[in-house]
């Protein structure tokens, strides 16, 4: 199979979708298959990780173009955005559109797939398959111990609705609570003066950084499938989500949520020891398997 994917792997750190994207690329071409980021009417397949205009080497007017003139090539779509993940208005319709000419839809999270089928989709084959993570990057490491609870998220996006509210919340809490620390690593569109703000990392190096801390806290709205989430519990430490948290709260589970600065303390000051989450994330291995799995029943 010659399959097409319009995104292609970016090094260092960087956000979830290029962490699939690497294991894709991998994994497809460990089967047999050959991938390639050059769109034309030789493919087998097109595999949708963007459609937006202007941000990858094609997006859906040209896919939807080569679909409508080569009917029998296979379109097989990634949904892990909306438009209440990041305020915008455009983002949905868009989405929407891909479903169009999709021949099967991949959503990265139960609440991803629940919240586009009530605004109309018209792709009748679909799937949920989770992220995967890296268990050679990601695992229980020595904790800090300086005797104090220390707390940490981590965000490649700087975007507001990643939770910064809560975050400016903390900072303001460890300055008048000693027995609290709280540390910040990716890009932070916020002045952080009482916690340590570290640049994003990726790979091994993020995953001996946060694997130090007790306790993981996540302020993120309506995200899609958010991998911090899954880097953090597979880092094995209490992970509490904003209870807005979309695929942050399917993760995590509902009882480790907060509502409020008020509950988010009270979970803070808890056996957060004994946090039991939701989902226990399996490798990217086993996640593009799936993927290899649906693609190629499409084609039998």
């Amino acid at each position: 199979m010659r399959i097409f994917i319009n995104r292609r792997p970016v090094e260092g750190p960087w956000g979830g979708g290029n962490l699939f994207l690497k294991s894709f690329v991998t994994e497809f071409q460990k089967a047999g298959h050959e991938v390639t980021f050059d769109l034309n009417k030789k493919m087998d397949a097109i595999f949708i990780q963007d459609p937006r205009y202007g941000n990858t080497p094609a997006s859906i007017n040209e896919i939807e173009a080569l679909k409508k003139n080569y009917p029998e090539i296979k379109v097989f779509h990634r949904v892990n955005e909306c438009d209440a993940r990041k305020n915008t208005t455009e983002m949905d319709r868009v989405l929407q559109r891909c479903s169009k000419i999709s021949d099967h839809t991949f959503f990265v999270s139960n609440w991803m797939q629940d919240y586009h089928l009530k605004r109309g989709w018209h792709c009748g084959s679909y799937s949920v398959v989770y992220n995967g993570v890296d268990s050679d990057h990601f695992y229980k490491r020595e904790k800090i111990n300086n005797k104090k609870t220390n707390i940490v998220t981590h965000h490649w996006s700087s975007n507001e609705m990643k939770g910064m509210d809560y975050y400016r919340f903390l900072d303001k809490f460890v300055g008048e609570n000693p027995d609290f620390t709280f540390t910040y690593i990716g890009n932070c569109s916020s002045e952080l003066p009482n916690s340590k703000v570290i640049d994003p990392l990726s790979g091994k190096e993020l995953g001996d950084e946060l694997g130090r801390y007790d306790v993981y806290v996540s302020g993120t709205r309506w995200d899609p499938g958010p991998n911090h989430i899954i880097e953090s519990i597979t880092s094995g430490i209490p992970t509490f989500v904003y209870a807005l948290g979309g695929g942050a709260v399917e993760f995590a589970g509902v009882d480790n949520t907060f509502v409020d600065e008020k509950s988010l303390i009270e979970k803070l000051k808890s056996d957060y020891t004994k946090t039991v989450h939701a989902y226990k994330p399996l490798p990217w291995k086993q996640c593009i398997s799936s993927v290899l799995e649906t693609v190629e029943q499409h084609f039998k």
